[in-house]
């Protein structure tokens, strides 16, 4: 050190005194993410004895003789530590932290007050400006250097937490790309599975059908749909696969082929005569065949339930066969309601299951609905669901509804039931109207 620099230290205009220097030369730098330290001071003495010090620790140390230099230096390129004296000429310390706090940044700069105020009003109005420190002249140079070691700390925080931000937004943001993309995968796949069921109304002149197929999510595990047997004959089935999702939903597209009704010779409920023309087989054999495919063919842990009807809209009759599905629910003209059958076994859980077979008469102005649980269980608002007995109640208030806007109806009743909150099931159903001969 200068003998200059020297007396003017013994003399007390310094910042540093002569031991405090001494002491902060013998303590080893710790230079980590505090490089570049500003030193802002209209005294050049001063600047000089706190830039020799910093410089012997490491530092890059940059100089300026007012506020207005020293914010311009930031605007160019930030220092990651600025020493600033508050009482300067013109720009005042307070005033140039206030418009460093100001500037939009990448990196937060640590801001350190160098005063000789010790008011608790003053500081204050430091920390409001923007500081985060204060050191009181004149400086000790242990003191210094503690301070720039908790700056060091807080800094290096700071900077970990912002690379960890970063690198979780952006994790969130590919997640949000891979988020788009699979739900553009699903809407396409409901497409999809809404083209399983072309045609949601059809007129077969002695009687009329109507379906509804519903999700709860994108895609699910219902399935509803109807093929032609004869001219006098229909076949209608309703299928709910277990769980929810893709994999429920690859299931309904595979049983969709196998019930076809544009290709009768891959829909297994119709045999091929000799003559070639084709038949329908008893509806409980029907249920037994697919009961054998899902566990010979089919690698699956999914089960179904189903109910397959053979519809003679000559006679009215209607011959089911039901594997585990909810009731048929007969509407009568005069607005009665009939909800019986024999249950049985889901599809697809135990080989050479037996299924029961039972028939129907319908009359002119009756209805049949072949309804999925997600109708039956759909919750309230409280615990409770709306089972047969409230879905006979909604029947009564659907009675007068048109065939074609009945099923939607009985949706809109449902969302109201369970208070607006959603299906937590799949809903699907078969509604057929008889006009008898």
């Amino acid at each position: 050190m200068s003998d200059a620099i020297s007396q003017n230290i013994n003399k007390g205009s310094g910042v540093l005194s002569t031991t405090s220097v001494q002491s902060v030369e013998n303590v080893a730098p710790d230079v980590g993410v505090i490089k570049r330290v500003l030193l802002v001071d209209d005294s050049r003495v001063q600047r000089r004895i706190l830039s020799l010090s910093l410089k012997r620790d490491g530092y890059d140390v940059i100089e300026a003789a007012s506020g207005q230099e020293a914010l311009d230096i930031c605007r160019e390129d930030p220092p990651d530590l600025i020493l600033s004296d508050w009482m300067m000429p013109g720009m005042s310390g307070l005033e140039f932290c206030r418009a460093f706090r100001e500037l939009k940044t990448e990196k937060y700069g640590y801001f350190i007050l160098l005063t000789s105020k010790s008011e608790k009003t003053e500081v204050a109005q430091g920390f409001d400006a923007g500081a985060d420190d204060f050191l009181t002249k004149p400086v000790n140079g242990y003191e210094l250097r503690a301070r720039i070691s908790a700056a060091e700390r807080i800094l290096r925080m700071q900077r970990e937490l912002t690379d960890k931000n970063k690198m979780i937004s952006e994790t969130l943001d590919e997640l949000q790309r891979l988020y788009d993309s699979l739900d553009n995968d699903l809407l396409a796949a409901k497409k999809l599975q809404q083209s399983l069921v072309p045609e949601r109304f059809r007129d077969f002149g002695r009687g009329s059908v109507s379906l509804l197929l519903q999700s709860s999510g994108h895609v699910g595990g219902d399935l509803v749909g109807h093929y032609k047997i004869t001219d006098t004959r229909i076949g209608l089935y309703a299928i709910d696969v277990s769980g929810h999702g893709i994999s429920s939903a690859l299931i309904t597209a595979r049983l969709a082929g196998y019930l076809s009704a544009t290709s009768p010779e891959h829909n297994v409920a119709m045999q091929v005569l000799p003559d070639g023309t084709h038949t329908h087989l008893p509806p409980e054999q029907v249920v037994a065949r697919l009961n054998e495919i899902i566990l010979d063919e089919m690698e699956t842990e999914h089960y179904f339930t189903m109910l397959l009807a053979d519809v003679n809209l000559a006679t009215g009759r209607v011959v089911l066969a039901q594997a585990g599905h909810p009731h048929p629910v007969v509407q009568r003209a005069d607005g009665t309601i009939e909800q019986d059958g024999p249950g049985g076994l889901p599809v697809g859980l135990i080989p050479g299951a037996e299924y029961e077979q039972f028939s129907i008469d319908l009359n002119a102005g009756d209805r049949l609905f072949l309804l999925s649980d997600g109708v039956t269980e759909c919750p309230d608002t409280g615990t409770g669901m709306l089972g047969e007995e409230g879905l006979a109640a909604m029947m009564v208030d659907l009675q007068d509804h048109e065939l074609e806007n009945t099923l939607q109806a009985m949706v809109w009743k449902l969302d109201e039931f369970s208070g607006g909150k959603g299906f937590p099931d799949d809903v699907s159903g078969i509604l057929l109207e008889y006009r008898g001969t």
